[in-house]
C-alpha cells in the first residue's frame, strides 16, 4: 500500500470530508501524462519529462551511473520515471491543491 494510500485511509477513517483533492483525484489525473525519455549522447544520465497532456510540463526525474559499463537504458528509464511519476504526482497535488483554494476562498 503506498503512502499516499495509508493517508487517505486515515482521512476517510476520521470522517474529514471539508474540501480537499483526493487521492482517486490525482490518480484519475495521472492517467493523462505523457512520459519523454532522454539519454544525451556519450552519457550515462537518462532523464524522464512528465507532460499533463502532453503539453503541460510537470517535472523530470533522472537516473546515473559512474561507470559506463554498469549502464543499462532499460534500468535507467525506469529508476528516471519512478522519480518523474513521484514528481508528477506531487505537481498535481500541488496545483489541483491551489485551484481548489481559489474556488473556496
Amino acid at each position: 500500500m503506498s503512502n499516499d494510500q495509508v493517508i487517505e485511509d486515515q482521512i476517510e477513517a476520521k470522517g474529514l470530508n471539508a474540501p480537499r483533492i483526493s487521492l482517486a483525484h490525482v490518480q484519475s489525473m495521472m492517467l493523462r501524462i505523457g512520459y519523454r525519455y532522454e539519454q544525451p549522447e556519450g552519457t550515462t544520465t537518462t532523464f524522464c519529462h512528465a507532460y499533463l497532456d502532453g503539453e503541460f510540463y510537470l517535472g523530470t526525474g533522472f537516473s546515473a551511473c559512474v561507470s559506463p559499463e554498469n549502464f543499462n537504458a532499460t534500468i535507467g528509464e525506469e529508476v528516471a520515471g519512478k522519480k518523474a511519476r513521484a514528481i508528477a504526482t506531487d505537481k498535481l497535488y500541488e496545483l489541483e491543491g491551489y485551484r481548489l483554494w481559489q474556488e473556496i476562498k
